[in-house]
């Protein structure tokens, strides 16, 4: 793939506090890319470079080879698309996404062919002459996103962009904003601080903490193989225990050795063994490899969830299989459910599960913006 935006060597400061600390990144043609992270990590930042509202401090932004630290927003191959829509509210729906169009003196009717194949492509046919004040929170989204695409920029920066909508019409815009990237072959960079929203839109998730990457790589790999405690922890739910390496293909921890299928560590290296909740399987105690006291169980519809405590850590274990509190289970683990990882500054701050409850998950992490 045709490299389109490279970030190298980005670092910025705000009241000499450092929110992005040398980062370097590589953004392709055609690609749906996420930019990952809790509030205050820097990811909203890194898209204010990359669309001329913020200028790096140290670094450079190329855009298809050139240099472009000093080039204004509105003469770059980028348009952006904010949380708060920030459409015209005294234009109807038609002059809000044409009116870039009539900034360019384009033609009549090629401004109302261009403005009506958008509207058809986020699904708005024949709402042209509504206002914009009338409309849903999604489809006031869907005018904004048909405003930006319509000069056929580049590359579209999306900030969180669905934060302010509820949970089934958010469901459906991560499809619908997958189909029109796909469909129009813009490169999209998206952020967001939803871990489920990132691995199912994205073709690449880039991982952000404290004003530096931490991963870059495919959904998939970033969930199977983190690099850290705390991609581990942030991608989805994890147990991360303190073991160590005997061996190649052989770790020890919680009193017990294991089979992995991790290798290319000094042997007794310690490291961070993480282990998802989804993968550990219960079985009777006698067949245990590991076995704990179950100390509560939450159904969750599709499964239970249990917490489990295993030689006074606490474990999350996922299970279709019926489990009560109180009970005494074992639990096996096979090969390919143990991930080792290196011993990181995150190590042993991420991963036990004692202080665990949605409710503080949530009023942790309540969403919006990111304060950067």
């Amino acid at each position: 793939m045709k490299k389109i935006i490279e970030l190298k060597n980005i670092s910025k400061s705000f009241d000499n506090e450092l929110i992005l600390d040398n980062i370097s990144l590589d953004i392709y043609d055609n690609e749906f890319i996420t930019l990952l992270g809790p509030s205050g990590c820097g990811k909203t930042t890194t898209l204010r470079i990359i669309g001329g509202f913020e200028e790096s401090d140290a670094g450079d932004v190329m855009f298809m080879g050139e240099r472009i630290n000093d080039l204004p927003p509105h003469k770059r191959h980028v348009n952006t698309v904010f949380q708060r829509y920030a459409l015209f509210p005294h234009l109807n729906v038609f002059d809000n996404v044409a009116f870039g169009l009539k900034e360019q003196k384009l033609p009549k009717n090629e401004i109302k062919e261009k403005v009506e194949k958008m509207l058809d492509m986020v699904m708005l046919s024949g709402f042209g002459n509504r206002k914009v004040t009338s409309l849903s929170g999604g489809q006031q989204q869907r005018v904004a996103i048909a405003r930006a695409l319509v000069n056929e920029p580049k590359v579209l920066l999306l900030d969180e962009p669905l934060g302010a909508l509820d949970l089934k019409l958010r469901k459906d815009m991560q499809q619908e904003l997958k189909k029109i990237q796909k469909n129009t072959g813009i490169t999209f960079v998206f952020i967001t601080h939803d871990q489920e929203e990132a691995l199912s839109m994205s073709d690449t998730v880039v991982v952000m903490s404290d004003g530096k990457i931490q991963q870059i790589g495919t959904p998939v790999d970033v969930y199977n193989e983190p690099v850290n405690a705390f991609v581990a922890d942030f991608i989805g739910e994890s147990n991360i225990v303190d073991g160590v390496m005997i061996k190649d293909y052989s770790v020890s921890f919680g009193g017990h050795t294991f089979e992995c299928l991790d290798t290319g560590f000094e042997e007794n290296e310690p490291v961070d063994v993480v282990i998802r909740p989804e993968d550990v399987d219960i079985v009777k105690p006698k067949e245990g490899m590991l076995c704990g006291t179950v100390k509560s169980v939450t159904f969750m519809g599709v499964h239970n969830e249990a917490i489990v405590d295993i030689n006074g850590f606490m474990w999350m274990i996922q299970t279709t299989d019926p489990v009560h509190e109180d009970s005494y289970i074992g639990i096996t683990l096979e090969p390919d459910a143990i991930h080792i990882m290196k011993k990181s500054e995150y190590s042993g701050m991420f991963g036990d599960y004692s202080s665990f409850s949605n409710e503080l998950d949530e009023l942790s992490n309540p969403g919006g913006e990111d304060q950067e």
